[in-house]
């Protein structure tokens, strides 16, 4: 069992014991604590994730606040969420690398202090330049509390519950997409933007003040960076940089009109192939380029990108519909409250459910679910309200808890097998799958729906016969709306008609979601018959292994 000593005025010194230990450099040992120490780092992780994950999380769910309160066109508030990402898709390479050779508080309370420092300057001068750099720092910030959750949050459970906590801190950053979406619009209105910041300031601020009250045990540090880490990372962090900024503006901008974004495809070819072609070559790399070209992780990889691109209905299918329709952010609250309750319910059931032996078996529950959920709503009308996707939305949240933390199992099974080296791969890999997979989905689904949109638009045009008793009496209708404020009935009839025009446009987009309900769905399907069939051989081959060495025995 692990000793702590704390001599006057020094920090408590922890002498863990060799089982103990962690066998990834920079994370720290995971001693025996009393029960009043180990409620206080759950509390202290619960605040550090949700910190990493909740402030950007609102700023997503008030964009237009922001748009509006900073002047900005839709383009350019676009590039806030985008710039989050390519810090943050990056940053692990860096991070995992330095808290291994300077250890896990200098790290944290750098990080923090950098954030609590720009997020306060974006308060004082309130700009378009200000607020890409406070999202980008957070971007990195979000990165380092994420990794320090974690490493709190293991030392909550005993040994024997370990895995569920490690689950449980994976998954609990999914419900700050819903859970922003719960705070009041009002509280962050155009004329009250420092609200948003102030929030945001506050956690960092708390957190801070957190790690600095409650440290984990001090890990073991070890020389990790090498001089050719710093000639790799830039061409690593340019390249996903730009790849990830065609990917978050392509759809705003449009694909084939904004001028950059054919070189900036361009730069990310060129870039990415030659951090590669570096890591490939080196002793000790800072990608493992053979292990992550391996069947196995290239499975993994793909896997885990086709799930989060159908994932990607909750957050653009359900709520660009109801949008459609008419519904604002005070109607659909409620719809957030039920996916924040599955996505809680997923992550309760994830810990509890955890079997190591057969990590396969909750991705592809998952799926069926996402399945399931994309064709009720594949059914939708111009009638449809929140309260009509309950189910489906509660089992899309329940399927997104579901399946994160698995899914980090299968792969980090599999780094540590091969040794501490490949944990630092495995985390750019992971992180790179999530952010890429999210942006993948929503450019392809957004893409498709309007492309969609387009050609319902045509068909619904086509079969707007003037001659058609229908529409005849539809326009009379809709003219007859102005009957006590315009005189004039061509006028009317004009007004008519633009309202006519405006219902197929309605009618145009919701066939779209529709039909970006059923690709979820044929996804989602595809992926379950082929992930199973590689699942359920790699389960016959383990199991055949195990019978042999018992007989062998």
């Amino acid at each position: 069992m692990a000793t702590a000593t704390a001599p006057a005025g020094q920090q408590e010194e922890w002498q863990p014991a060799p089982h103990e230990r962690s066998p990834i450099p920079g994370s720290p040992p995971t001693p025996w604590h009393p029960p009043g120490r180990r409620v206080a780092y759950a509390v202290v992780a619960i605040l550090v994730l949700m910190a990493g994950s909740l402030g950007n999380a609102i700023v997503a769910a008030n964009l237009t606040t922001l748009q509006g309160s900073l002047g900005l066109y839709q383009a350019e508030i676009q590039w806030l969420p985008t710039v989050y990402v390519m810090t943050n898709i990056s940053a692990n390479l860096v991070l995992i690398k330095f808290r291994q050779q300077y250890g896990i508080r200098l790290f944290t309370q750098i990080f923090l202090i950098l954030f609590v420092a720009v997020t306060a300057a974006h308060l004082i001068t309130h700009n378009f330049a200000t607020a890409v750099a406070v999202r980008a720092i957070s971007g990195v910030a979000a990165a380092a509390c994420s990794t320090v959750g974690f490493l709190y949050m293991i030392q909550v459970p005993t040994p024997a519950h370990r895995l569920k906590g490690i689950v449980f801190a994976i998954t609990l950053p999914q419900t700050a997409i819903p859970l922003a979406r719960l705070f009041p619009s009002e509280a962050f209105d155009a004329e009250r933007w420092e609200t948003m910041y102030l929030f945001e300031l506050g956690l960092a601020l708390a957190c801070l003040a957190a790690v600095r009250l409650l440290a984990l045990p001090p890990v073991q540090r070890i020389k990790s960076f090498e001089k050719m880490d710093f000639v790799t990372f830039p061409f690593f962090a340019g390249g996903m940089a730009l790849l990830v900024a065609v990917l978050g503006m392509g759809r705003t901008l449009w694909w084939f009109e904004a001028p950059w974004i054919a070189p900036a495809l361009i730069g990310a070819a060129i870039l990415l192939p030659i951090a590669f072609f570096i890591e490939h070559n080196r002793r000790n790399p800072l990608l493992n380029t053979r292990w992550l070209a391996s069947g196995d992780i290239l499975r993994f990889a793909l896997v885990s990108i086709l799930v989060r691109v159908v994932l990607s209905e909750q957050s653009l299918g359900a709520s660009g519909l109801l949008t459609v329709v008419g519904m604002g952010p005070e109607q659909i609250r409620t719809l957030y409250l039920v996916i924040l309750l599955g996505t809680v319910a997923g992550a309760i059931v994830s810990a509890w459910t955890i079997d190591p032996t057969f990590l396969g078996r909750p991705i592809l529950i998952s799926l069926a679910l996402i399945c399931v959920g994309a064709l009720l709503d594949s059914n939708s009308t111009n009638l449809t309200r929140p309260h009509d996707m309950y189910v489906s939305q509660a089992l899309l949240g329940f399927a997104a808890a579901l399946f994160i933390g698995p899914a980090m199992m299968v792969g980090l099974t599999r780094a540590l097998a091969h040794g501490p080296t490949h944990f630092v791969s495995f985390f750019a890999l992971f992180s790179i799958t999530q952010s890429i997979g999210s942006l993948f989905g929503s450019a392809m689904l957004g893409t498709f729906q309007v492309v969609r949109e387009r050609v319902h638009s045509a068909d619904i045009a086509a079969n707007l016969v003037a001659a058609d008793p229908q529409i005849v009496q539809r326009l009379q209708q809709n003219a007859g709306a102005y009957g006590r404020v315009l005189v004039d009935p061509a006028l009317r009839q004009a007004e008519g008609a633009a309202i006519l025009a405006q219902q197929a446009s309605r009618e145009a987009n919701i066939l779209a979601y529709n039909d970006v309900f059923l690709l979820i769905a044929a996804i989602a399907a595809g992926t379950i018959i082929w992930a199973s069939a590689h699942i359920m051989r790699v389960r016959r081959e383990n199991l055949a292994k195990a019978a042999a060495q018992a007989g062998a025995n």
